[in-house]
């Protein structure tokens, strides 16, 4: 049995979660404890009195634990790479580049600890210096997706401890395991009880304490558009701060003077790599007239040399979906996009493998309109829709045409088309020649309209949400 961790102390609760291998239903990867209302409660009060403590440590004590932690994620990744596989069902070498990425998010957010920085503004009034600090927030509630299970986790956990903050996690209920073993390291390498705490269970228990708590001062949380609005509203009753990622319907838009081996690598990357469970995933292709024939045939060519198997087999491109209820969405939808009148020419089918999984392959679909569901919906699963346009301001128009506004990219040689996407395409992240899916640690992570809320995530941007701004006069 994995116990939740809270206080210092791992803690069994009430009822457990049995974690399924997708590539493999037979294969139980653990089992693990859900907490209770009250266990919940006591995560909060230990982060709420280890707040002082830690917030007045030195930078360089918090930069010193998470370069340790990040060192051993890394160290180890290859074990939790095949946790990840075995739990979510990544790819193996998905997973394994996941598990290191988790590591240096650690390691970039230790040195970050110390490079935090103020201002001292110029005197207006004589002999009164102004100074502006930033502190911690406090106690922040961190609510992780299934999709990501150690890189997300680490890119909210990471900051909050860099910049003094105690934390409380929530992860996705499908995926406690990488939680777990990142908890567990946490735990060895010096961060007094009660900073970090981990609470396992349903979102509508534990989620819903965390969130409903006046101790708890911010929360960061990345999943549904539906869930999201939920959150905002009940943060915003109680005036608690809030981050939130929410997710994207992408468009790839691949114009008449692309090179068409790249477009098609980007879109099959973009599209159907981590089985399409990426909130920046490209299911929108927007694919201009002179290129569009040539682009169908390529992309169908290149789904058909596609492997879908089991996550940890060498050779395996696309492991399966997460569980039986994706892989019924992704059907569902299927049915959608064919009774609005889109042609499905490629995949879209359940297979059979060695092992029982949800194993799923890639679908395109054809004769697509924006106005369709599989083109406005986020599937969350491997189905690309192409869109037939004429012209790139046909292109742009339809790639701004949604509600969603997280990633777009272009795939084009022309310099001037390049740069007015860049400008013009509603979204917080833009990429040229390359997949709409993928982020560096870095550099500034999230989105517009209902992809995202609040500040930035990852890079120095972090800072916005896991600090307060503090303005101090001073006179002799």
């Amino acid at each position: 049995m994995h116990a939740n961790y809270i206080a210092g102390h791992w803690v069994e609760g009430d009822g457990i979660t049995r974690n399924i291998n997708p590539s493999d239903t037979s294969d139980v990867v653990g089992v693990y404890t859900q907490a209770t209302l009250s266990q919940v409660d006591d995560a909060i009060a230990a982060a709420e009195a280890a707040a002082p403590a830690w917030g007045s440590t030195t930078a360089l004590q918090r930069a010193d634990m998470l370069d340790a932690i990040g060192t051993e994620l890394i160290a180890r990744k290859d074990e939790l790479g095949r946790l990840l596989a075995r739990e979510e069902g990544k790819t193996l070498a998905e997973a394994t580049g996941e598990a290191w990425r988790a590591g240096t998010i650690f390691r970039f957010f230790a040195a970050e600890a110390v490079r935090l920085r103020g201002d001292r503004l110029p005197q207006l009034r004589p002999g009164v210096d102004v100074d502006i600090t930033r502190e911690p927030v406090g106690v922040v509630g961190l609510i992780t997706p299934w999709n990501f299970p150690l890189a997300i986790p680490a890119w909210k956990i990471a900051p909050a401890l860099a910049f003094g903050n105690t934390v409380v996690l929530k992860p996705a209920e499908l995926v406690p395991g990488c939680a777990w073993a990142l908890a567990d390291i946490i735990s060895r390498h010096g961060v007094p009880p009660g900073v970090f705490n981990l609470t396992m269970g349903r979102g509508t228990v534990v989620g819903q304490a965390i969130l409903d708590d006046p101790r708890v001062a911010a929360i960061s949380f990345t999943g549904s558009a539906a869930t999201g609005k939920r959150i905002a509203e009940a943060a915003m009753r109680r005036l608690a701060k809030v981050q939130m990622e929410m997710g994207g319907k992408n468009p790839l838009v691949i114009l008449d003077d692309a090179d068409l081996d790249r477009a098609v690598d980007c879109a099959v990357q973009g599209s159907f790599f981590s089985t399409g469970q990426r909130c920046t995933a490209s299911s929108r292709l927007i694919v201009q007239r002179g290129i569009h024939d040539r682009f169908v045939s390529a992309m169908k060519t290149r789904m058909d040399s596609l492997r879908t198997d089991n996550a940890l087999l060498p050779g395996t491109d696309i492991g399966p979906v997460v569980d039986a209820r994706q892989l019924q969405q992704n059907e569902d939808y299927l049915r959608i996009g064919r009774d609005e009148g889109a042609t499905l020419v490629h995949g879209g089918e359940r297979l059979r493998r060695d092992t029982d999984g949800f194993y799923f392959s890639p679908a395109l679909f054809t004769d697509c309109d924006n106005s369709m569901r599989v083109c406005r919906e986020e599937i969350f699963g491997p189905v690309a829709a192409v869109i037939l346009v004429d012209s790139y301001e046909e292109a742009l128009a339809v790639a701004n045409d949604t509600e969603y506004g997280l990633s777009a990219g272009i795939c084009t040689g022309s310099l001037k088309h390049a740069t007015h996407f860049k400008r013009q395409a509603q979204v917080g992240l833009v990429t040229v020649n390359c997949p709409t899916a993928g982020a560096d640690h870095h550099a500034a992570f999230g989105g517009r309209k209902g992809s995202s809320y609040g500040s930035r995530e990852q890079g120095t941007y972090a800072a916005e949400f896991y600090t307060t701004v503090k303005t101090a006069y001073t006179a002799p």
